[in-house]
């Protein structure tokens, strides 16, 4: 390290060119790409940005296979919410003129083209809206009559309220597409990719802008909120961080007065940014809600070392008079502290690659790599920086120059009574650290873990108003979809024992014509073939009892469409809506009970799942006459093996969903079905809870992991497993205290807060090594520590105590942020440093008071 910071000093334009031509080759790497073809190599792909929570985990996770597996068996798509009320008429919505206007707003969506191939990316065939639903009525008895519910636009208010008549009659729509105040109305809208999400939210805010019937127009769901944040993410990168950074600029003009000399830092930080963001992008990493948090962690890491250099420069430069002699003088002193800050962060941040989510994954490789990078720019820029300027310009520069920092100055004045109280209250700040660490613990064990895409905006963003709107009014805008499967089948060896039981003449058509996988009904097409041009009235009759037969088996099998079956349906329906959780379920029960209800004249008493199973299929097949047939197979598959609950919650935290998860857990062991059911869960609702429960279990393996790997990386260091446990103690302290405030003010435990972890370790460490490494310096001249104490709370005190203000207080700025992530992170990061620094200060030199003559053994006197 010295010998690279020596030849920034003998060669300081050299690695301000080496840095620029560094920082221009990324820059290009990432701009050129645009231009060029989408299968151009990995490393020249353009910058793809990524806020789909699903890919928070691997493409080969079971539960991510599943879900897109069940999406492709039952035709589901993820879908844009628009909500829409009117508050200034009596009947809400459901007048003349709102309705025209959302009949409008409709054929506006069907006609849109949103896909980059030309292609529509709106799937028109499974729009719910008014005018793309069915009205189901009796039709005299035993016939049903399906109608638009809303074929054209109401040509008075009396047929507008007509809509809301009719859809409160049908279970189905009842309380999702008509609120249950009957007053508002929401259209579902299914996109073929989440990505063409915010395309279709913009497209609908400028169309419904023009609107004059007094309707609000609200847009939520999922896909909107990710989609939305991806493109809210680049504000903040491109506003917030530069407002942290102009914050950490004026406060280090307000400690150093040197206007020029302060720049360094801020180009040591820009340029890290630079160089890491560029890498990831270059190597073809898509840029994550994570990754996009990058150059937030890694400016305060930039910054602390450059601080730490411009300090101890400050300090001692009146001494000298000369840049060279000081800054090789504070390089030297600097060098040891420095490499192992940076070695520690690094391995707290690369432990993040062993977690399971990928996103973290690379987050944490790149925060690392980017950590490194500012330090080798900080211990070569910074001294090149200042051997570049002119003598002249640090006139009147330094402590002694500076009222606000000299001896008798209100820095130095409040650190010499801290190293008092310390030397002489050191038993008091130990038991008090002890008992605010052991609340902290109390607070850490009430910590919730929590997350929900949606609240990643602030209150007042119009995606939370909407979401808080819509849920407020209809069964819910969050999509959870539960599974039950017919138990373990043996249909193949049954068939198969069932064919062999055929006549020969039967067997022989089967065996020419069929293999394993054929399913039942080919069979019975086959049979029937050969039965149309049968030779005689035997062998017709023998195909005909073959038919029947296969018939009857085909019929066993079909596992819902038995009555019982559809019954425990019926019962975990009406479970799931008493748990609290759920606000609505649309699952086949409701289309069979609704069309046999209209099959005996709209009775309501026929409100219910038939007798036979003979009935139900009579149900269905009626149904399948409507408008919208391909409804039916997003509920059940055609084999009727496997059936789908479309669970809509008012609430996409995952507490929430994970709750769901072990009611319905405890119901199937409580309540055994007629027949084997199996069931799974498939939505991105619950995707949020599996990669959620993954990122708290790696994070916390993670730090673990790192947690010792730093320990022994300190008993290294100062060759001392005494020095060693020391340097880890404010680490302990800071990250127990912090989780544990998170825990009392019922802050969630989300993706943010997790990732803290890795920070808290690499900043605590580095207050802790720079004290640590410094005391023993000064112990070596001082000899005791009531002497060594004091010259510790002189210059070494003041880096720490300057770089816990720069940086605690710069980043202070990322709360104004709209996205509550970044506040997240930026208060958290504040509070870390302010903390950290805090307890640095005053824990280790109290203990150190205690433990002098054990930590001071080989150096002679210790009082």
């Amino acid at each position: 390290m010295l010998v690279i910071s020596e030849n920034a000093v003998r060669r300081p334009k050299l690695w301000f060119w080496l840095a620029s031509i560094m920082s221009l080759l990324l820059i290009a790497a990432v701009a050129v790409p645009t231009l060029l073809p989408e299968n151009s190599p990995t490393f020249l792909r353009p910058l793809v940005i990524d806020t789909d929570p699903e890919n928070m985990l691997a493409p080969e996770e079971p539960v991510r296979v599943f879900h897109n597996e069940m999406k492709a068996e039952f035709g589901l798509y993820d879908m844009v919410v628009v909500g829409v009320t009117n508050d200034t008429h009596p009947s809400g919505v459901f007048n003349k003129k709102s309705l025209g206007e959302i009949y409008s707003l409709t054929q506006h969506i069907k006609a849109l083209s949103l896909g980059e191939d030309g292609t529509a990316g709106i799937i028109t065939a499974d729009i719910i809206a008014p005018s793309t639903v069915d009205n189901i009525e009796q039709a005299g008895p035993g016939t049903v009559r399906f109608e638009w519910l809303m074929g054209a636009a109401p040509q008075s208010d009396a047929e507008a309220e007509a809509v809301a008549q009719k859809a409160a009659r049908i279970p189905f729509l009842d309380n999702t597409l008509i609120s249950g105040d009957r007053k508002a109305l929401a259209l579902y809208i299914p996109i073929a990719s989440k990505s063409l999400s915010y395309a279709l939210a913009e497209d609908i805010r400028a169309e419904t802008a023009r609107y004059e019937s007094g309707n609000v127009y609200y847009i939520t769901g999922l896909p909107v909120a990710q989609d939305q944040f991806g493109v809210e993410m680049f504000v903040q990168m491109a506003v917030s961080a530069p407002m942290a950074m102009l914050l950490i600029f004026a406060l280090m003009w307000w400690f150093f007065r040197n206007l020029k000399l302060i720049v360094a830092p801020m180009i040591v930080a820009m340029i890290a940014v630079i160089l890491t963001m560029g890498l990831l992008i270059a190597t073809g990493n898509t840029v994550h809600i994570m990754s996009s948090m990058i150059p937030i962690f890694i400016m305060p890491i930039a910054v602390l070392d450059a601080v730490h250099i411009l300090s101890d420069f400050f300090d001692r430069y009146p001494h000298h008079r000369d840049r060279g002699k000081t800054i090789r003088e504070v390089m030297e002193e600097l060098a040891s502290p420095m490499l192992y800050t940076t070695l520690t962060t690094c391995a707290g941040f690369a432990s993040l690659a062993f977690t399971p989510i990928p996103p973290v994954q690379v987050f944490g490789v790149f925060v690392a790599v980017g950590v490194f990078l500012a330090w080798i720019l900080t211990i070569t820029l910074v001294p090149a920086y200042i051997m570049l300027m002119k003598e002249s310009s640090l006139e009147n520069f330094g402590m002694m120059h500076t009222n606000a920092t000299t001896e008798t100055g209100f820095l130095p004045r409040v650190l010499g009574k801290m190293a008092g109280a310390t030397y002489n209250q050191a038993k008091v700040i130990i038991v008090l650290t002890l008992f605010i660490t052991g609340g902290a613990i109390y607070g850490v064990s009430k910590i919730e873990i929590n997350d929900n895409p949606v609240k990643w905006f602030t209150e007042s963003h119009p995606i939370r108003v909407a979401d808080r709107t819509l849920n407020e009014r209809f069964a819910g805008t969050y999509m959870a979809y539960l599974t039950l499967s017919a138990g373990d089948d043996t249909g193949k060896a049954d068939l198969t024992a069932l064919t062999r039981e055929f006549p020969n003449s039967v067997q022989s058509i089967i065996a020419g014509k069929t293999d394993q996988d054929t399913s039942i009904q080919e069979y019975i097409t086959i049979l029937a073939a050969a039965q149309d041009t049968a030779a005689t009235d035997a062998d017709w009759d023998i195909f005909d009892a073959a038919i029947q037969k296969l018939d009857a088996f085909k019929q066993s099998r079909e596992t819902f469409k038995h009555p019982d079956v559809l019954a425990y349906m019926e019962k975990l329906q009406a479970y799931l809506i008493n748990t609290g959780l759920v606000g609505k379920s649309n699952t086949l029960t409701d289309i069979i009970k609704t069309v046999h209800r209209e099959l005996y004249e709209g009775a309501t008493e026929a409100y219910r799942i038939p007798a036979t199973s003979a009935a139900v299929a009579q149900t269905l097949l009626t149904y399948e006459s409507s408008h919208r047939p391909q409804d039916l197979w997003h509920f059940v598959t055609p084999d009727f093996r496997r059936t789908n609950m479309w669970l809509q919650l008012k609430s996409g935290d995952n507490r929430d969903m994970r709750a769901l998860v072990d009611a319905v857990d405890l119901f199937m062991v409580e309540n055994p079905a007629p027949e084997a059911l199996q069931h799974n869960w498939f939505g991105l609702t619950y995707i949020n809870v599996v990669w959620q429960e993954k990122m708290v279990a790696g994070m916390l393996e993670a730090f673990a992991g790192s947690f010792v790997i730093v320990l022994l990386m300190m008993i290294f260091l100062f060759r001392s497993v005494a020095w060693g446990v020391l340097a880890m103690l404010p680490l302990s302290v800071t990250i127990a205290v912090i989780y544990g405030l998170i825990g009392f003010i019922g802050k969630d435990y989300d993706m943010p807060v997790a990732v803290l972890s890795a920070l808290s370790l690499g900043l605590a460490v580095d207050y802790a090594i720079h004290f640590l490494a410094r005391s023993r310096q000064l112990a070596e001249i001082h000899g005791a520590w009531s002497n060594t104490i004091k010259a510790v709370f002189g210059e070494p005190a003041r880096a720490i105590t300057r770089n816990v203000v720069v940086v605690g207080v710069g980043f202070l700025p990322l709360l104004a942020a709209p996205l509550v992530p970044y506040q997240t992170v930026g208060v958290f990061i504040s509070a870390i440093l302010v903390l950290a620094g805090g307890v640095t200060l005053l824990l280790l030199p109290s203990l150190i008071t205690l433990l002098q003559k054990i930590l001071f053994t080989s150096r002679g006197s210790t009082t």
